[in-house]
Formats: C-alpha cells, sequence, structure tokens
C-alpha cells in the first residue's frame, strides 16, 4: 500500500506529536522520582529558608559520612574525632538556626 506524500507527513507528525507527548511524561515522572527520592532537591515554592537548610544538612551528612573529612576537620579543630562527628550530628537538627516567622494574613 503506497500512501500519497499528505498522507505520509500526517502520519509523520501525529507520530512526532505522540513522542513529544510521551517524553514530557517521562520527564515530570522522572523529576517526581528524584523529588521522592531526595528530598533536598526542592521545588517551585520553597522558601530560602527550606533550601538553605537542605544544602547545610547535606553538607553536615557527607562530612559526617566521609571519614576522611571528618578526620581532616578534627585534626584541623585539634578535636577528638568523635568530638566532630557528634557535633555535626548535632548541627543537623536545625542547621540554620530555628525558623522564620510565618505571617497569618
Amino acid at each position: 500500500m503506497l500512501l500519497s506524500l499528505g498522507e505520509r507527513s500526517n502520519q509523520v507528525s501525529t507520530l512526532a506529536l505522540n513522542m513529544s507527548s510521551e517524553l514530557r511524561y517521562t520527564a515530570n515522572t522522572q523529576l517526581e522520582h528524584l523529588h521522592a527520592r531526595y528530598t533536598g532537591t526542592g521545588h517551585a515554592d520553597i522558601s530560602k529558608y527550606d533550601w538553605v537548610t537542605h544544602q547545610h544538612r547535606d553538607t553536615l551528612a557527607s562530612i559526617v559520612g566521609h571519614p576522611t573529612l571528618t578526620s581532616y576537620l578534627a585534626i584541623a579543630d585539634g578535636e577528638a574525632i568523635g568530638r566532630v562527628r557528634f557535633e555535626m550530628t548535632e548541627r543537623m537538627l536545625q542547621p540554620c538556626g530555628p525558623p522564620p516567622r510565618k505571617d497569618d494574613d
């Protein structure tokens, strides 16, 4: 069965439209998966305080999770490795201080 040029271009444009909507769905699904897996990735409505808190907490967790970084900080501060690890873990609770007050207007 031979298709005319007009029919063929309609099929190609329909195929391209289906593929673009499929790619858009895939991209949104991947983004939702990343947000569910990594809570600190943020979104459009995240506040500055929340974003900075996530960044500080991730940094502290990385330092505690990598023994060489913990050792480096312990040597630089002249403290025991366990003390540095404890202080970093404690600082993770509120790395940027208490949250700002929310205005109820």
